[in-house]
């Protein structure tokens, strides 16, 4: 018998498979196709404090090992999130969920996460630091160690619950970024974000997404989420979610050993809505194969 639970910092989770955020919407979709219990957490979709209609389209476009999107957090905002989105999904899934958070500003980020922090069913902030900064000429928080700490800052002095930062593989010194959010009082860290990517029609002689570029994920990602989960999770104390072209039960275990506590499935859940629970059931098995007893015994073994 073998062990597959795991831990966020404080929260427990009964295996460490995660859908990302922005591929599993609400979950209330997949609550139709089969037990969402069966899940170790949710990452809902992206909420921002106003809401948002999103990019125009075309916003996806398919590449041969992954996809580029730039749907551009498209979401209700927090009210509706909190109102209606929340307890739909309490319904249908009872483990804690992990809610996360996009932002144009400081305060905008602090204002969302303040309110999210108060639900119950919440367990952990997960706190996406890719968006643009909108007083800083447009450059992402995540590219700047100072900006991501001072997000990381401005929400912990204003929630109580765990706060993971998620950050943007899009630069040269992830460790270093990393870091800055660890010493701003960071719980815990996700990464990678989408890499950033672009597809051109050659019919039309004009890019496919209406965006131009996008955000690029999918299984072609994994090997540098990988090691930027290898470089953070030994570079810092802080627990990590490891996320970036998680396809297999093979694939989380190289995740964990690379130093994830737990692994979130993204883009594969688009091209198989059965992704994490064909992978969570696939885990016993693996860890046999391979001679785990717990999943915990090799988190960061590498």
């Amino acid at each position: 018998m073998v062990d597959i639970s795991t831990r966020l910092g404080n929260v427990e989770l009964t295996n460490p498979v995660i859908p990302a955020s922005g591929t599993f919407g609400f979950g209330l979709e997949m609550a139709e196709i089969y037990d969402l219990d069966i899940l170790g957490s949710i990452s809902i979709k992206g909420t921002t404090a106003e809401p948002r209609f999103g990019n125009p389209t075309p916003r996806i476009a398919e590449c041969e090992s992954g996809l580029i999107n730039s749907v551009g957090l498209q979401n209700p905002g927090v009210d509706a999130v909190i109102s209606e989105e929340l307890p739909a999904l309490r319904k249908v899934f009872h483990k804690p969920i992990i809610a996360n958070v996009s932002g144009f500003s400081v305060p905008e980020y602090a204002h969302t996460c303040s309110l999210i922090d108060k639900e119950d069913q919440v367990a952990i902030l997960e706190v996406n630091i890719s968006c643009p900064n909108v007083h800083n000429g447009g450059m992402a928080f995540g590219t700047d160690p100072k900006a991501a700490a001072e997000v990381t800052a401005a929400v912990k002095a204003v929630t109580t619950k765990p706060v993971f930062i998620k950050l943007s593989p899009n630069v040269t010194d992830i460790v270093s970024i990393a870091r800055a959010c660890e010493d701003a009082g960071a719980d815990g860290l996700t990464l990678i974000n989408t890499l950033l990517g672009m597809r051109i029609d050659t019919m039309r002689r004009r890019p496919v997404i209406a965006n131009k570029m996008g955000g690029f994920s999918g299984r072609a990602v994994f090997p540098v989420a990988v090691r930027m989960v290898w470089q953070v999770a030994h570079a810092c104390k802080v627990p990590v979610m490891g996320c970036g072209g998680v396809a297999t039960a093979s694939d989380v275990i190289e995740m964990m050993m690379a130093g994830a506590s737990a692994v979130q499935v993204g883009a594969e859940n688009l091209r198989n809505p059965f992704a994490c629970k064909d992978i969570i059931e696939a885990l016993p098995a693996e860890m046999e194969r391979l001679g785990i007893t717990s999943l915990r015994d090799i988190i960061g073994i590498v």
